[in-house]
């Protein structure tokens, strides 16, 4: 089994999709409890840019089980494609349960925010961004500025007279 993944994953990286997807269905027949697979098959849907496609797969690779690493692959794949499609309240629902097991990584934070722009969540979306930002840049001039960027975060419309 390991061989026939190494080779589904070769084919992806090579560009051959449609061969990477049908080894992964392949795969999946063999293994149909298997959340790797569903959640490679997903991935390379996704890099086709087949979102419909790829949802029934990452919701699978889910509800089966992934390791922590997988997982957290699987709610921002997973989050990103509703949001795509414009089920910006299923990706908001995604990001939320994926931020709420991850709140480290800081890609499913960024990500959330693009959906939360998309509901006119604006002020959250800015205010997640900024955090961001201020937490994990290194660039020397965001840097020196890190302690006001957190601040106004949270106070965007806030005006001091």
């Amino acid at each position: 089994m390991k061989r026939k993944i190494e080779e589904a994953i070769a084919l992806r990286e090579s560009g051959e999709y449609a061969a990477s997807i049908e080894r992964w269905k392949r795969l999946i027949g063999e293994e149909p409890d298997n959340g790797f697979l569903h959640y490679q098959c997903a991935w390379t849907h996704d890099t086709m840019g087949l979102e419909s496609e790829a949802v029934p797969y990452y919701e699978s690779s889910i509800q089966l089980g992934l390791d922590d690493k997988d997982l957290q692959g699987a709610y921002l794949g997973l989050g990103s494609t509703y949001r795509t499609l414009g089920e910006y309240e299923k990706s908001k629902s995604v990001f939320k349960k994926g931020i709420g097991r991850f709140p480290e990584n800081k890609a499913l934070t960024v990500f959330y925010s693009m959906t939360l722009y998309n509901l006119n969540e604006h002020s959250q979306a800015m205010e997640l961004l900024l955090t961001c930002i201020g937490e994990t840049s290194q660039d020397p001039t965001i840097e020196a500025y890190k302690k006001a960027i957190t601040f106004y975060a949270g106070q965007l419309d806030a005006v001091w007279k």
